[in-house]
């Protein structure tokens, strides 16, 4: 037993390390939000605010229309997330219950568009916006993330779990897919359900590449995209609003993992193990 002891000590401490480096930039960015800009370029390295002051938050709240901003990235991640729920979970109950020819052909074709860069998919996506004249708005950005794979998957292999055969006694008592869908199947996955929303949510929240190229006037800008305001291509001339930004952007995200964790982190190991 001593032996083992003595054998994870470097194990523990690897871990303490990796850690310590994942949650470095976070701490950074909080103690740096407080700090003023002339401090912060002294002593970049360190991040805790001797003279705590919100003028960054100030700065920030005033140069921008936050409340706007922030309306916008939350209309953008909670209707792609609804979107994504509700199409992943009708999928993935036709992929489960449903016996149709080339089933499993088109469920291979739908997790190979998982692996497809989106490099691939980003002009003609931009095409089909710009042809709808939903170019600088939100539904642009909503548009091309009405499904996705992931989710299908997720829930699907949750699906897989429900023993068929209470699925054959509602179809023997003549009860529809519609009641099926909400009365048995749903409750019985609704943790894969919860997970898969929350990362939706959170995917859509943090996303970048897709809404700036959408979106061009500062009115219709999610906090992503307010962020890259307050950097240079220098390096940052006001890092210190950016790091106020950063904390404002992570808060709402950060904060639904925390409540969620442990759906999340149940429906990707029982996943991987089906």
């Amino acid at each position: 037993m001593k032996i083992n002891r003595l054998l994870s000590i470097p194990w523990h401490f690897i871990f303490i390390g990796t850690v310590i480096i994942l949650i470095f930039p976070v701490i950074f960015a909080v103690g740096t939000s407080f700090r003023p800009l002339e401090d912060a370029y002294n002593d970049v390295l360190n991040f805790i605010p001797l003279q705590p002051t919100l003028e960054n938050y100030s700065i920030f709240f005033e140069s921008l229309p936050v409340i706007k901003i922030t309306l916008n990235t939350f209309i953008i991640a909670s209707v792609v997330t609804l979107f994504k729920v509700v199409t992943s979970f009708l999928a993935a109950y036709a992929f489960v219950y449903f016996t149709f020819k080339g089933k499993e052909l088109l469920y291979f074709v739908l997790l190979s568009t998982i692996f497809i860069p989106f490099t691939i998919t980003m002009i003609p996506n931009y095409l089909v916006v710009s042809e709808l004249g939903l170019v600088n708005s939100v539904w642009g950005v909503i548009l091309p993330q009405l499904a996705d794979a992931v989710g299908i998957f997720l829930i699907r292999q949750s699906m897989r779990s429900i023993p068929y055969s209470l699925i054959e006694v509602a179809h023997v008592d003549k009860i529809g897919h519609a009641h099926i869908m909400k009365d048995i199947v749903l409750p019985l996955v609704r943790p894969a359900v919860t997970a898969s929303g929350i990362w939706f949510f959170i995917t859509a929240w943090n996303e970048y590449v897709w809404p700036v190229l959408i979106l061009k006037s500062t009115e219709q800008y999610t906090l992503p995209l307010a962020l890259q305001m307050y950097i240079s291509t220098e390096g940052g001339t006001n890092f210190t609003v950016a790091m106020a930004v950063s904390v404002i952007t992570m808060l709402i995200p950060l904060t639904l993992y925390l409540l969620f964790q442990k759906y999340i982190i149940g429906t990707f190991t029982s996943s991987g193990i089906k």
